[in-house]
């Protein structure tokens, strides 16, 4: 989506930085809870974060963040209703209150952000806006359903499609020139296919678990073969570092969508396991990673400059997911499963703590920089 070009004010900017500290702390309690469910040593040991474990990355931690930058291209005070809610849900399913006032924040949060998409549909009425609305739509689905205490297992589908049609309908909107003229319309019927067989998966699960399959890996093919990626990886720097997370990404869909399709319903298990992270950790960090040089800056109007050790975390988290879902999972290595795991979650404090670093010294560079011209 592109970001709005209004006046940026220093209470802007902080008001975008407290909406994205809740995210923030959702990161690090759903890591905490992923260092839990592998069964390694956490800082915090709560009761409750390995049951909230799932939401708190995929609503409350990327569900925020995918907000904010919505709300920042509608460029109207209201919109920030939504990554406010979604905050809030995360930070109450982690408060000593009752989980259905979280669960009801964040249904609250993805119904508004579903309505964010009708004014920026009237603005600029595009298939990209309408696929990435339509995965809003699957993401307040699953969030009703939670707070409907379905268990958790059975809303991965309309998690992941939450997630897959938002990225896609980011890509697109991005690379329209080299998709193609057909591309939109194209990619909003592999959404409806792909809608459609998240409901089979629920109402028919021995068929619409391996029709999810098919639907997501054809998606993933079409978003592979149309993505510029393939010819900007052969370049350098930040082209190269982006192009080889999004390349790393749908492989790892890939393997979600092969292993939907081969095993049926995977509600639990070493199946399970590989469906959920190949998923969010795979595919959706590792796009997290290839934009965030890009999106944060016109998020917090700050520069994210490009660093070479950026690919360390990047390369460490893809390793370490292969270490876990192949010989942990799937060839059953119990420590390779643990140590995996546990190095997933070192990857992504180290991606964000580098990021963060950046932006500082970036910052510091431009001030010094600025006092020499002064002087």
């Amino acid at each position: 989506m592109k970001i709005s070009a209004g006046p940026v004010t220093p209470r802007s900017s902080r008001r975008r930085g407290l909406l994205l500290a809740p995210a923030g702390l959702a990161m690090l309690a759903g890591l905490d809870a992923a260092l839990q469910l592998v069964d390694v040593p956490a800082p915090v040991s709560a009761e409750r974060l390995p049951d909230v474990h799932g939401m708190l990355m995929v609503l409350g931690f990327v569900g925020t963040l995918v907000c904010l930058e919505r709300a920042v291209a509608l460029g109207t005070a209201w919109g920030y209703l939504a990554p406010a809610l979604l905050g809030a849900g995360g930070l109450l399913l982690l408060a000593p209150v009752p989980l259905t006032v979280g669960r009801t924040a964040l249904l609250l949060g993805m119904l508004a952000m579903t309505l964010l998409y009708v004014p920026l549909w009237r603005r600029q009425r595009d298939d990209a806006v309408l696929v990435q609305a339509l995965g809003a739509v699957l993401g307040a689905g699953a969030a009703a359903m939670w707070l409907g205490d379905t268990d958790m297992a059975l809303l991965v589908p309309w998690l992941t499609g939450f997630l897959v049609l938002t990225i896609a309908g980011e890509r697109l909107e991005l690379a329209r020139l080299a998709m193609g003229p057909s591309a939109g319309p194209t990619l909003v019927l592999l959404s409806i296919g792909l809608i459609a067989a998240t409901v089979a998966s629920l109402l028919w699960p021995a068929t619409g678990y391996p029709l999810l399959g098919l639907a997501l890996a054809a998606l993933t093919a079409w978003l592979v073969s149309h993505d510029v990626a393939w010819r900007t990886v052969r370049r350098a720097g930040l082209t190269r570092f982006m192009a080889a997370s999004m390349l790393a990404g749908y492989f790892w869909l890939l393997v979600a969508a092969v292993t939907w399709t081969l095993h049926g319903a995977a509600l639990s298990g070493p199946a399970y396991d590989t469906v959920i992270h190949a998923t969010f950790l795979g595919f959706t960090i590792s796009m997290i990673m290839a934009h965030a040089p890009v999106i944060l800056p016109a998020v917090l109007r700050r520069p994210l400059p490009y660093r070479t050790v950026l690919w360390a975390p990047l390369v460490l988290l893809h390793v370490s997911l292969a270490l876990r879902l192949w010989l942990g999972d799937a060839l059953g290595v119990h420590l390779a499963w643990q140590v995996g795991g546990a190095t997933n979650v070192v990857a992504l404090l180290s991606f964000f703590a580098l990021s963060a670093w950046s932006v500082l010294t970036a910052g510091r560079v431009r001030s010094a920089r600025a006092e020499e011209v002064a002087a």
